[in-house]
Order: C-alpha cells, then structure tokens, then sequence
C-alpha cells in the first residue's frame, strides 16, 4: 500500500505539487458558539480523515493562518486534541499529529462491537422498507467501488452502521462509537486502496442485513464480531507498510 501524502497547506514544500487542502477556513461562530470548537472539530476530522497524517508536525501559526483565526483558538483546540491523545505536544520541540495508538484501536473495536450486537438484537426483525433501505446503502458502496470513489465508499459504510444503531432505537449509541474510534478509523482509512478487501467488506454488509433480515440473531451477531475484526487484525500487515504510522 502506498502511503498517503501530506498536505503541504500545513506543512511540507509546495514542490511536492498541488494536493488537496486539509483545512480550509472556519466561519465566523454563531452567538453561543466558539470557535476553539469548530477549530477542535475540523482538525480532529482532519485527523481522522488522514489528511493531517500520523507524526506530521502542526504549527500554529501555520493552522492559524490556513483556518482564517488567531493562535488562541488553535491553541486551546490543540490543547483538546492533546487531552484525546489525538496530538502529542513536547515543549520547547512542537506539536505533532500523533502515530495511531493500537492500545485505543483494539477499545474502539471492543466498543463498537460490543454496542453494535446489543444494537442489532433490538433491530431485529427489521421491516421490508427497512432491509431494502439498508440493501440500496450497500448498492451505492458498490457503485461508489466500482467508481474508485473510496471517500464516498468510506461516508456510506459509516451510513449503514449509522442505520442499524437508528433502527434499533439507539441512535445516541452510535454517536458514543464515533467518539471514541478516531485512531480505528484512521486505520480503516490506510486499507482503502485495497479494492479486493472491500469487496468482501460489501459482502460482510450484505450478510449482516440477510441475517437481520430473516431474525437470525445469533448469525448476525457472528457476522457483526467478525466484521468489525476484520481491520484490527490487519494490523501487523499494516504495521509492515506504513513504518512510523503506529505504537
């Protein structure tokens, strides 16, 4: 797997060639709002998104200048990030993006696993309209792989778990998986380019609503735990290609 580049908008030489922005500026906040917060959020979907890469170093100048605030947002939005273990700050040497955690990996892939089971039996037995709006999800992944369109491929897979935790009546369960998942997702993020792998990922969704679908609990519950190992147990292999991205 090739590595993905690093955004020079942030740092790196504008030699590399143009890439697509990491950042791009925050509006003025709302009354009520602040913007250390929409700072926090944009560099943590940054982050998760890969496009501010593990051990790139952040300037907060640099940030600052690329997201339209002053340093004060940015530094107390780092401050925040430092908290999640999303950026390891070292005074008097800098701030940078942090490696993927495998330790955070394995308790994101316990809580989503955990949470999506205990989800999908109150899911069961799902409606007509509700499996056949689960199975036109899966179809535009398939089209969006047959498209090379990964990022699209990657929003619809996070949609259709997003549906089954809907479904279930625990929609406040899937926002609890999206917060603690960061350092999972960047890994998911890293085996995208692997087209044969999300093939059989597609088929894994096809198999989990078939088994929901028919009030197959136990099934479903086998073909959840499975599914959501698949990227954790990949991790020697992505150890191996991206050298410097994990601890």
């Amino acid at each position: 797997m090739t590595p993905p580049a690093r955004s020079n908008e942030v740092s790196g030489s504008a030699a590399d060639g143009p890439r697509t922005p990491a950042l791009s500026v925050i509006e003025r906040a709302r009354r009520g709002g602040r913007t250390s917060d929409k700072v926090f959020e944009q560099l943590m979907e940054a982050i998760r998104g890969l496009r501010l890469l593990p051990g790139q170093p952040l300037s907060e100048t640099e940030l600052a200048r690329e997201l339209g605030v002053s340093r004060t947002p940015v530094r107390e939005a780092i401050a925040r990030l430092a908290d999640a273990g999303l950026v390891d700050v070292v005074p008097q040497v800098g701030t940078t993006v942090s490696v993927i955690r495998l330790a955070e990996v394995e308790e994101a892939r316990f809580i989503r696993e955990s949470l999506e089971v205990a989800a999908l039996k109150d899911a069961v037995p799902l409606s007509a309209a509700d499996a056949a709006g689960l199975r036109e999800v899966i179809e535009r992944q398939r089209k969006a792989l047959d498209a090379g369109d990964l990022e699209g491929f990657f929003g619809l897979d996070e949609a259709l778990h997003e549906r089954i935790f809907t479904l279930s009546g625990h929609r406040g369960a899937w926002t609890t998986v999206q917060r603690t998942k960061v350092h999972l997702d960047r890994m998911r993020r890293l085996v995208l380019p692997d087209r044969a792998l999300i093939a059989e990922v597609i088929a894994e969704h096809d198999g989990i609503v078939d088994a929901l679908e028919s009030g197959d609990v136990a099934t479903a519950e086998r073909r959840v735990r499975a599914h959501a190992g698949r990227v954790p147990h990949l991790k020697g292999e992505l150890q191996r290609d991206f050298p410097g991205y994990f601890a």
